[in-house]
């Protein structure tokens, strides 16, 4: 998979700041400068004075300021599966490509064994793979060696029914019916930053399948850089705490 940023709010924690500093002022902070809406909050330099602010509203789950930066990603190659559960997030916006209009006639079925159009779980392939609800611990090779070939044959006999299906005249909306839930689809999503946050709290907790926490780790691996003060306060005394941060 590859994430992708597309757009985010610019300078997305001085408008934390001045939305957080309008419910307690006096003044209109659409009329003044950023030194003035902060002028009262302690700290030596406006990083310092960000950082305090900040770290106050997150830890006395003051979470309103959070809903105002935006940020979107395109996502590259992620399975349905994993779109089936980070679209369950309603505050998220979702644009997902269409298996209606987009038809995958051109992918050679041959390929699709080696991850080619759908994704294939580190189950598949390693023995030392263990994942949540499974009933087994760690196998031998010849049995994930098993599980490789049976996975592989079906997922490629799954594509060349479908494009079969396609050479009979089946429209893509209903040959999809065929394709497996490893199918890959890019999409392009849409949040704020809290609930950037609160989908990590969700989807990076390591009950989390692997494939939508390594999509959520990516997600926030983008918004450090977005969004520093926050992420890094998030990551140091929030993250793992399911901190209800859902609107």
């Amino acid at each position: 998979m590859e994430v992708t940023l597309l757009e985010a709010t610019e300078d997305p924690e001085e408008l934390i700041c001045k939305a957080a500093r309008n419910d307690y002022s006096g003044e209109f902070v659409g009329g003044q400068s950023l030194e003035a809406t902060m002028a009262t909050v302690d700290g030596d330099t406006m990083r310092e004075k960000q950082a305090t602010l900040i770290g106050h509203l997150l830890d006395h789950g003051h979470f309103g300021p959070f809903e105002h930066p935006q940020i979107t990603f395109a996502v590259e190659g992620v399975s349905r599966s994993c779109m089936a559960q980070i679209t369950r997030h309603r505050h998220v916006s979702f644009d997902v490509q269409s298996m209606r209009y987009v038809s995958f006639d051109d992918v050679d079925p041959a390929d699709v064994r080696e991850g080619e159009l759908v994704v294939v779980p580190p189950s598949a392939t390693d023995p030392d793979w263990v994942g949540r609800n499974q009933k087994s611990g760690q196998v031998d090779d010849s049995v994930v060696e098993e599980r490789a070939e049976i996975f592989r044959d079906t997922i490629e006999d799954a594509v060349e029914s479908y494009q079969d299906l396609l050479d009979l005249g089946m429209p893509p909306e209903d040959a999809r019916f065929v394709l497996p839930i490893g199918t890959k689809v890019n999409m392009v999503m849409s949040m704020n930053a809290r609930m950037l946050m609160h989908v990590a709290d969700m989807r990076a907790a390591a009950d989390a399948q692997w494939e939508i926490r390594g999509l959520t780790e990516d997600l926030l691996d983008i918004a450090a850089d977005w969004c520093p003060i926050t992420f890094d306060h998030y990551e140091r005394e929030m993250k793992n705490r399911k901190n209800r941060l859902a609107p």
